[in-house]
């Protein structure tokens, strides 16, 4: 969709006071001032200013906001390594955070992701980072299976639909697991992570939803807490840069295909096809 990013900044605007050209700098999928009530409130992709970044497919990109959208790495320009992680960070690493942040992950708690692309992938990664004691990785494909398990998931279930939730809920006991991360946004995905939750149980839905309607009645009777949307990656931004430059994740291995800025609809494609989780396209 255009918009993750990261790069050198080559010129500011007048009003731009903390952003300085030369610097390395990663960004938000959605821009913000980071002043504003919302901003405040952690919420900055709900920020009064805010605009959705759909241009970043490009040798140049203008970022408005730019003081309180952009995140400048420490220690100058990071080692050429480090840019596939850095750039993950600019949507899928954040919004995998926040799926698992919006099901309140605690350490020692059971874990279960709907969704093996990028996000879900990551969603396993920030678990694994916030101590969750089992992460049940939901997925068919082995590829992707292989590289939930070197993120941090102690299970994998294939099973889907009404199959997935009987398994979750025989591998728990009955009782279902403490955290649910829906990150896919289907009809049968949401209804998996809701009856995959134990009640009092939290579901995070961050996968943007396609036809999603839910029964109010029966949701009131499941006792799950609900919370999802358009991930605040500016809030974790500072966090997710520090890990990564410190060497503790390497997100930047969902990119399993990398391209040319000329073969963008090729990687479309190959991510449509499921030949890849995630295509980098380099200018």
């Amino acid at each position: 969709m255009g918009h993750e990013y990261c790069g050198i900044v080559e010129e500011v605007g007048s009003a731009v006071k903390s952003i300085k050209p030369g610097q390395f700098v990663v960004g938000s999928f959605a821009t913000s001032d980071n002043t504003c009530p919302h901003c405040q409130y952690g919420y900055p992709s709900a920020c009064i200013h805010r605009e959705f970044m759909l241009r970043a497919q490009a040798p140049l990109l203008r970022v408005p906001q730019a003081d309180g959208t952009l995140v400048p790495t420490r220690g100058g320009i990071p080692s050429k390594d480090l840019v596939p992680s850095l750039l993950a960070a600019s949507d899928v690493l954040g919004t995998g955070w926040f799926a698992a942040d919006a099901a309140n992950v605690k350490p020692g708690g059971t874990v279960a992701v709907v969704g093996d692309g990028a996000v879900g992938l990551l969603g396993v990664l920030s678990a694994k980072q916030m101590g969750a004691g089992r992460i049940i990785a939901m997925s068919r494909h082995e590829t992707r299976q292989k590289l939930a398990r070197e993120f941090g998931a102690t299970d994998i279930v294939t099973e889907r639909g009404d199959e997935g939730i009987a398994r979750i809920k025989d591998m728990t006991k009955g009782i279902g697991a403490d955290s649910v991360l829906e990150c896919v946004g289907t009809q049968e995905s949401m209804m998996q992570a809701i009856h995959s939750t134990r009640p009092g149980g939290y579901v995070s839905y961050v996968g943007v939803p396609h036809g999603v309607a839910l029964d109010g009645q029966k949701l009131f009777f499941t006792h799950v807490h609900l919370h999802g949307g358009p991930a605040p990656v500016r809030r974790f931004l500072p966090k997710l840069i520090d890990l990564i430059l410190d060497g503790t994740i390497d997100p930047g291995r969902v990119f399993d295909l990398t391209l040319p800025l000329s073969r963008v609809a090729e990687g479309y494609r190959a991510m449509d096809e499921r030949h890849a989780i995630k295509t980098l396209l380099q200018v």
